[in-house]
């Protein structure tokens, strides 16, 4: 499974599922390339890590394209060397139990899950707490409204949002299901099909780092050029908003890592710090 999709096309908190039933397995078509967590490894882009400090603990925020071997790689290796006290993803909480089982097989990084699930199994080898912060919840749904409410919304933007976050309940819920069936059985369940790149983990980092930095531009650019639809834009801020107040209140417990999507990095950054 994929976080639901940032980009501006989509109208809605849309997303589909496919499950795959796979049978474990440690023949891939590429070999993962796992090198030392070097401070000057071109994937520990500090261009992509935000840290906002406070008092009671730090949030360390670190942006991902999702599915992508460098962001895989960078948000495990922050998770090793910030060694922090609660790991937040950005998967529903209903969805979480799935990327534990990933993070619980015997390959590493784990063959499913891409940046989520290798964030959770450096939660796993560190002894953190693993939280899911996005959409679905309760404190969404009821924040989603008010705001529609005081944009005074018209009907369509109601319309597109409600059908999108029955979609994603429904996404969330079969992850649910996927993770069940995975822990009692020994098949791994592939709820999303992977989003393909053009590199693979076993891929020099260098050559990783550079096709993600030009995934990245490519989102931004196309970001600046379009201005998202009502529904796009109430969805993404409500997602916001909600993921800062869920992680302003881990930092009660201590230091706190957050794995996000690089399209919400900033805002969210910013939203902690107020």
């Amino acid at each position: 499974m994929s976080a639901p999709s940032d980009s501006p096309e989509s109208s809605s908190l849309e997303s589909t599922a496919s499950p795959d039933l796979s049978e474990p397995t440690d023949a891939l078509e590429d070999t993962p390339s796992e090198p030392s967590d070097a401070p000057d490894d071109p994937r520990m882009n500090g261009e992509y890590i935000r840290t906002v400090s406070h008092p009671e603990g730090d949030v360390t925020l670190v942006g991902v394209v999702h599915d992508h071997p460098a962001s895989a790689y960078r948000a495990r290796a922050v998770v090793r060397e910030r060694d922090p006290e609660t790991v937040a993803l950005e998967v529903p909480p209903l969805a979480l139990a799935l990327y534990r089982e990933y993070a619980r097989g015997a390959r590493s990084p784990p063959s499913f899950g891409g940046e989520m699930s290798a964030a959770a199994l450096a939660a796993r080898e560190r002894d953190a707490d693993l939280v899911g912060i996005d959409a679905p919840t309760p404190e969404f749904c009821a924040r989603l409204a008010r705001n529609c409410w005081d944009e005074r919304a018209d009907v369509e933007t109601v319309r597109r949002l409600a059908s999108g976050l029955a979609s994603v309940t429904r996404h969330a819920a079969i992850c649910r299901i996927a993770a069940t069936v995975a822990a009692r059985t020994s098949l791994r369940v592939e709820v999303d099909a992977p989003v393909e790149h053009d590199c693979t983990r076993a891929d020099p980092p260098n050559e990783q780092a550079r096709d993600e930095r030009e995934q990245a531009e490519r989102s931004r650019s196309f970001a600046r050029a379009f201005d998202p639809p009502t529904s796009v834009r109430l969805r993404d801020e409500t997602r916001e908003e909600c993921m800062a107040e869920n992680l302003r209140s881990l930092r009660a417990a201590g230091d706190a890592v957050a794995i996000v999507g690089l399209d919400h990095l900033d805002a969210v950054a910013e939203r902690i710090e107020r």
